[in-house]
Order: structure tokens, then C-alpha cells, then sequence
């Protein structure tokens, strides 16, 4: 979509809005273009276009679709008002938000990705397209029980063969989390509770199985003992590193990380 802008930049007005449209395109780049008309550079051009739009005041705005015109907003216009007109004509905002988390994976951006197909679900937690994408997500930074969450809120008629793999990726995930060599190592650290390798050991088991939380506990009873044993501290911010932005879990173990530095 073309958002044409007929404006002067002798006016404020014209000024102010077009910082609002250039917000916009950056927010919409795979959407929408915006086309500047100064009407006071291109006098002829410009008297040709506003017979064919209509034009009466500066600024105005034309949104072009397929080369047509389809909405016309005439005088300066508020953020929202111009939202209002491109939501008429653009995919919902849960499918950018969507689009935007499939292309950072494509990317290999996990946060990315996670965060912005979580946005999707907020505004639309009954999608089972945005469900499936958040899953996988999740399966891929480690959330498997958020993912089993996912997939089982996904309705009969729904499960097509996407469902199928996101679910068989999702099962050997759990099954991943529970491994043979994760539990002799954990009755390894029983029988030696003061054994700080053995824990250290045990904690990057858990990590590569996603369980990132009981991993960082592990963790932190070694940096309570030796704050500077092995790779205890470096492994332990690795993991906090490795969370979504804004995850409650990393804000959690920064807390408990400070107690004992300061």
C-alpha cells in the first residue's frame, strides 16, 4: 500500500505528520510505502494529482491499493485516526506480529521471534496458527511445558499435519528432559552433596534439557559455596542470557546472584 502525502513544509502541521507516517512505515515496512508530495516544489504535479483526489486542505492523505485509491484523510490527523484507515486495508495486527515472529526464525532470532509471537496470542489466544508458531518457539528456547500447555488447547478439527510435528517435536522434548544420564547424575550429587563439580556437572545436564530453572538452582548452591568455582558464575549468566527478554526467571536469579556478590 502507497500512503501518498500532500503537504507543505512551510506548515507545522504537514511537519508533525509527517514524522507520525514515517513512525509508521518503519512499523509497517513490509506494508506500506509512504510517498512525500511538497506542494510547494511540485506545484504542477501537485494540481494535477488534487483534481483527481479531491484535494482541499494540507496536509492530506491518500491511501493507494493496487495503484486505486481507497481512503482519503483530509487536514491533519491524529496517530490513531491513521491507524484506524490503514487497519481497514492491512492484515490484522496478530498477523504481522505473526509474520514478523516466522521471519525471526528464519533468522535464527529466538527472542525475537518468541516475543513477537507472543504479542500475536495476547491479542488472540483463541489462533491456533499463532498457538502452534508460540509452541514451536517455546520448544526451541527451552519452554517445553509452556509448549504441552499450547498444544493441548488446540481443538480436533485444527490439528493438521503442522500440529503433528510441532506435537512430536514437543513430546521428545519432555522426553528429553528426564534423560538416563540426568538422573545418575542426580544421585551423584546426593551421594555427594558437597562435590561442587558433580553439581556443576549436573546443572549443564539440565540446561540441555531445558530445564533452565532447577539448572541455575543447582548453580547458584555452587556460587553460595565458591562464588569463583570453575565456570560456576560465567554458566550461570549464560542462562540468564539465554532467557526471553523480560522473563521473570531471569529477573529472579539476577536478584539472587546480587545477594551474594553484595
Amino acid at each position: 500500500m502507497v500512503l501518498l502525502n500532500f503537504y507543505s513544509a512551510q506548515s507545522p502541521e504537514c511537519i508533525n505528520q509527517a514524522a507520525i507516517l514515517d513512525k509508521l512505515a518503519a512499523e509497517y515496512n513490509d506494508y506500506i510505502v509512504v510517498a512525500n508530495l511538497d506542494c510547494d516544489a511540485e506545484q504542477a504535479l501537485a494540481s494535477q494529482l488534487a483534481q483527481q483526489v479531491g484535494l482541499q486542505t494540507l496536509p492530506t492523505l491518500v491511501l493507494l491499493k493496487d495503484s486505486a485509491p481507497v481512503d482519503v484523510l483530509s487536514g491533519a490527523q491524529a496517530e490513531a485516526k491513521i491507524r484506524e484507515a490503514l487497519a481497514k486495508h492491512l492484515p490484522a495486527q496478530q498477523d504481522l506480529l505473526l509474520e514478523q515472529a516466522k521471519q525471526a526464525l528464519l533468522k535464527s532470532d529466538l527472542n525475537a521471534a518468541f516475543n513477537y509471537a507472543k504479542q500475536a496470542y495476547e491479542i488472540d489466544n483463541s489462533n491456533a496458527r499463532i498457538k502452534l508458531v508460540l509452541a514451536d518457539i517455546c520448544i526451541q528456547i527451552h519452554k517445553v511445558d509452556e509448549a504441552q500447555a499450547l498444544i493441548n488447547t488446540i481443538d480436533v478439527q485444527e490439528q493438521d499435519a503442522y500440529f503433528n510435528n510441532i506435537k512430536a517435536k514437543c513430546e521428545a522434548a519432555l522426553e528429553a528432559k528426564d534423560s538416563p544420564e540426568i538422573k545418575e547424575k542426580q544421585q551423584q550429587v546426593e551421594k555427594y552433596p558437597n562435590d561442587l563439580e558433580l553439581k556443576e556437572e549436573l546443572s549443564i545436564l539440565l540446561n540441555e534439557a531445558g530445564r533452565k530453572e532447577e539448572a541455575l538452582d543447582v548453580l547458584f548452591t555452587v556460587l553460595q559455596k565458591d562464588l569463583n568455582f570453575n565456570e560456576a558464575k560465567p554458566s550461570f549468566l549464560a542462562i540468564i542470557a539465554s532467557l526471553p527478554d523480560g522473563d521473570a526467571l531471569a529477573a529472579k536469579y539476577r536478584r539472587k546472584l546480587y545477594s551474594i556478590l553484595y
